[in-house]
């Protein structure tokens, strides 16, 4: 709303200036002249900021996700370390800490299980491998018992060839007592029944002996090579029986130890998991590392609006590393300010500063800027793509106890200081082409002059050379002249700084807010409004620049009728 505020009066300004003021080329116009002046001029850039302890300990909520608060100590208690600070909501994590008790309880119980079943397969594998082992030893031993020069198969043959020897014998005696009883039973010594016990004696020797000449022969050619392929075979399979007992065994006890890992990983993964939460449960109770002053990060921020920033207060959920309190450890303090990208070729590190706080009045602090930021604050390069901005930290030389964090402060960087310098207003400057000049007034008329200008203080410009004290200069110079380049930019150096950042294009010439103040307003609204430029913020002015820039055409026609209708109101002559 003061934004709004601010922006329409300042669009009524620029109305009643377009009203009042006329520029001119014409000798006989009146002009709105400054005589320059010799002597002390401070060059300085004067930002707002806030102050901030130095030293401090920012305590952050380290529970993750987003939870709530449900206690929170109250901002500005002094306290001592150990004093519970912030409690967050812990529900949830109560109940995922049951929950996962009983997953670690299941896993734990899995996990001895496999360690118990790694003990019997390794036991079974075992036990496996040397019983094939034995059969393949017995095999071995079966083999060689056959194969040995003294062996079975040896004892085979030598048994079948001693009966074949026996029955070749018996046979031979068989024959002489068939041959004998058959001489006896001729000559009537032996019955007929005796003489044919011989010959059946003889046949069934004659019988044995060619049944021992087939046991022989079906040892050699038949049982002999069919027992050897067998005990052979045996040995083979047994050999091979080994080696698949002893790859299963080897497989069985690797998949086991799998099976263990992926237990033993998985209780000790549920196990962290509950180790993890109640340490989040833990967390949710925050306490002082060290004694100090609680302040609320919502209160220390700058930004104001900007950040849309709620103020912290129980009930209020937070995020994980979200910054809640800040405890200062010591008494000194920085002002931490935002210098504008159009200052940031005058200011530097270990410029003097001076800093004044709107809750003390009437106090100066000093101070040294200690450091730039790199790059621009994201978060106002967020709100405004336009506005860049460089957060600086000025530390002060007091150690003053009433300054507190999140105090509003302005700070005065003090660029140069010459004792002995000529100035005029930087408004009456302006560049022509790549030259910059001043219009000197020389009776009724203006000459159009080069100079050399150094720094300036948003006001006042140094000037170098080309202009000597006591020369009258005009405050309201040709703007024709500065469009002889199409990409002129307004009268000051590379150096302005944003309170006097441009606005208003018009036919390839810009007008300065501090120049439109100084354009036939009463020295009282001049004043006054001047004073408010200084106290508006960079982005304020920017939005106010982006306004004026942003007219149509239309709006522009309209403006220029209601300055012909102000100024033949009031009898000023067009030039």
């Amino acid at each position: 709303m003061a934004i709004a505020i601010i922006l329409i009066v300042i669009l009524g300004i620029v109305i009643l200036w377009f009203g009042k003021f006329k520029t001119s080329d014409d000798s006989s116009g009146q002009f709105a002249t400054f005589s320059a002046k010799r002597g002390p001029l401070t060059i300085s850039v004067t930002e707002s900021g806030t102050i901030k302890a130095r030293d401090q300990v920012i305590i952050k909520s380290e529970v993750e996700g987003r939870t709530s608060i449900i206690t929170l100590i109250p901002e500005g208690t002094r306290v001592k370390k150990g004093e519970l600070l912030v409690e967050l909501d812990a529900s949830t994590l109560l109940d995922n800490k049951i929950d996962q008790e009983i997953r670690v309880q299941n896993t734990e119980a899995a996990y001895i299980g496999a360690t118990e079943n790694l003990a019997v397969v390794e036991n079974q594998a075992k036990s496996d491998i040397d019983k094939a082992q034995l059969t393949l030893e017995f095999s071995k031993l079966d083999l060689e018992k056959y194969t040995d020069p003294e062996g079975e198969y040896e004892n085979q043959l030598k048994e079948a060839q001693a009966e074949i020897i026996l029955a070749n014998e018996e046979l031979t005696r068989a024959q002489k007592e068939r041959d004998s009883s058959r001489k006896l039973f001729e000559e009537k010594y032996i019955s007929q029944t005796e003489q044919q016990e011989y010959e059946l004696a003889f046949k069934k020797w004659d019988l044995k002996l060619q049944l021992a000449q087939n046991s022989l022969r079906l040892v050699e050619n038949f049982t002999h090579p069919r027992k050897l392929a067998e005990l052979e075979s045996d040995v083979s399979q047994a050999e091979m029986a080994l080696e698949r007992t002893t790859r299963k065994a080897k497989a069985d006890v690797i998949q086991a130890k799998a099976n263990l890992r992926a237990k033993e990983a998985e209780y000790q993964r549920q196990e962290d998991k509950l180790k993890k939460t109640e340490n989040q449960i833990e967390k949710t109770k925050i306490y002082a590392p060290v004694d100090g002053l609680v302040i609320y990060a919502t209160s220390a921020q700058r930004g104001g609006w900007r950040h849309n920033i709620e103020p912290l207060d129980e009930g209020q959920e937070v995020r994980e590393r979200q910054e809640l309190i800040y405890l200062p450890t010591a008494a000194l303090a920085n002002a931490e300010v935002d210098i504008h990208e159009s200052s940031l070729e005058k200011v530097r590190p270990g410029l003097p500063a001076i800093v004044t706080v709107d809750a003390l009045p009437g106090k100066k602090f000093l101070g040294t800027i200690a450091h730039i930021a790199p790059l621009p604050d994201a978060q106002s390069m967020w709100m405004n793509p336009d506005l860049k901005v460089y957060n600086t930290d000025i530390y002060l030389d007091s150690n003053d106890t009433s300054l507190r964090t999140g105090m509003s402060c302005k700070a005065k960087i003090i660029i140069e200081q010459y004792d002995d310098a000529v100035y005029i207003p930087i408004h009456a400057v302006l560049r022509v082409g790549e030259e910059t000049t001043v219009y000197v007034v020389s009776g009724k008329t203006l000459e159009p002059r080069k100079v050399e200008i150094g720094l300036d203080n948003n006001r006042m410009i140094r000037i170098i050379s080309g202009l000597t004290e006591g020369e009258i200069v005009s405050l309201a110079p040709p703007l024709k002249s500065a469009a002889v380049e199409p990409t002129t930019d307004v009268v000051t150096t590379e150096r302005i700084s944003a309170g006097e950042k441009t606005f208003g294009r018009e036919s390839g010439r810009e007008t300065s807010m501090e120049r439109l103040l100084e354009k036939g307003e009463p020295a009282e609204e001049k004043e006054r409004m001047r004073e408010r430029l200084k106290e508006m913020s960079p982005e304020e002015k920017e939005r106010m620049r982006e306004s004026l820039k942003n007219m149509s055409p239309e709006e522009r026609g309209k403006m220029r009728t209601k300055q012909r209708g102000g100024d033949s109101k009031r009898g000023v002559r067009d030039e």
